[in-house]
């Protein structure tokens, strides 16, 4: 089959391509490469607006006109480039909001996809109208909302997210179900929003390469190295106050037995590289489930400070802080398990280990090609 994978968020449209080309389809993959992180695409689409004089002049114009001009040049990059290519079997969206732009233009895109493709299908992955919707009515625990509902003065860092409410973005959503095949969710924190809904056609894990991946053996009795990579532009999100406060309580305490590192929005071969030898990975702490970083450095046999919620555990019948960490927003618990890590290495090797085989065996990228491929044919 011929397969388009429209958007790159988080190198999970590389993984379930490496996995699709090995049982023998050809894929491209469109995007943006997601700004700083870099990851890797076929087909790159990115406006020019890039200078801080040019940035002005783009804000300038949308306060006069309401006209974007890095959607403009997005969508049109786009258009062209899509009509150089073939015909596609199947087309998959990354997200409502796949190219990252206006939703009017997303929505004129869209339209020209499903006249190049049999099928389309859409990723439940990052922000949309329906999980927005279902944070706001607060029914999960936490989520990655929970400091808005707390302060709505916090409303400004959240525009992104919060846009998936307005009518143009309602209107694309509406357009995008009424279209589709189905809508895929890629772990729990989109799986739950959608349970129930005639469109919705399950979860399917996130594809993990594996044989990119190697298994870094633990040996304890080393001093405890512990990473802490933060991209500023979600760390309100993503809960990473917590991790710091929790750190500044271990590195007190434990001076001479920690080694503690903080990155900010390093591009992602470096984030690769720097996490390579730490013992302790700490991810995020708003999430019911894991995201890629999680997984990938689970792969690595890290013990992870993650979403790793009941509901998960149930799925997986696993046992709580056998595979990874569940990091609660409450800077003493998340200490209290460091602590107690630190103080019981056999658990941490463990840990280890049982994080790899649980990515080989739900997360291996070629079981999950073939979950696409099964779920794009019946559809």
């Amino acid at each position: 089959m011929r397969i388009l994978l429209v958007g790159e968020y988080s190198r999970l449209h590389n993984s379930l391509k490496e996995g699709l080309s090995r049982l023998g389809h050809e894929v491209i993959i469109m995007g943006n490469r997601d700004n700083f992180k870099n990851y890797p695409v076929d087909i790159y689409v990115n406006h020019s607006f890039h200078h801080k004089i040019l940035k002005k002049f783009r804000v300038g114009f949308y306060k006069l006109t309401s006209i974007d001009l890095g959607s403009l040049e997005i969508y049109l990059k786009a258009s062209l480039k899509l009509r150089k290519l073939d015909h596609f079997d199947i087309v998959q969206l990354i997200n409502e909001s796949s190219l990252v732009i206006k939703a009017p233009y997303e929505k004129r895109f869209i339209k020209q996809l499903l006249k190049k493709s049999k099928k389309l299908f859409l990723l439940s992955t990052g922000s949309d109208y329906i999980n927005i919707k279902y944070m706001l009515e607060e029914k999960f625990r936490y989520s990655i909302l929970t400091p808005y509902l707390n302060d709505s003065s916090l409303e400004k860092a959240y525009r992104f997210d919060l846009q998936y409410l307005n009518s143009q973005f309602k209107a694309l959503h509406e357009f995008i179900y009424e279209h589709c095949n189905g809508v895929i969710a890629t772990d729990f924190d989109y799986h739950l929003p959608l349970v129930g809904h005639p469109r919705y056609l399950g979860l399917i894990p996130n594809p993990i390469n594996i044989e990119k991946l190697d298994y870094i053996p633990f040996h304890t009795g080393e001093k405890i190295k512990i990473f802490h990579g933060v991209n500023k532009n979600s760390m309100l999100k993503k809960g990473n106050r917590f991790f710091e406060e929790a750190l500044k309580i271990i590195e007190e305490k434990y001076k001479d037995k920690v080694e503690i590192t903080t990155t900010y929005n390093i591009p992602y071969k470096e984030y690769l590289n720097h996490y390579e030898n730490c013992h302790i990975f700490l991810d995020q702490v708003y999430a019911y489930d894991q995201g890629y970083n999680a997984l990938e450095a689970m792969a690595k046999g890290k013990i992870v400070f993650t979403g790793a919620e009941k509901e998960w555990l149930e799925h997986y019948n696993l046992k709580e802080d056998s595979v990874a960490i569940n990091a609660l927003p409450d800077a003493e618990k998340i200490a209290d398990k460091l602590d107690w890590l630190i103080q019981h290495q056999e658990t941490m090797l463990q840990i280890s280990k049982n994080a790899r085989q649980f990515i080989e065996r739900e997360h291996n990228f070629l079981n999950c090609a073939k979950q696409y491929l099964n779920t794009w044919s019946s559809n």
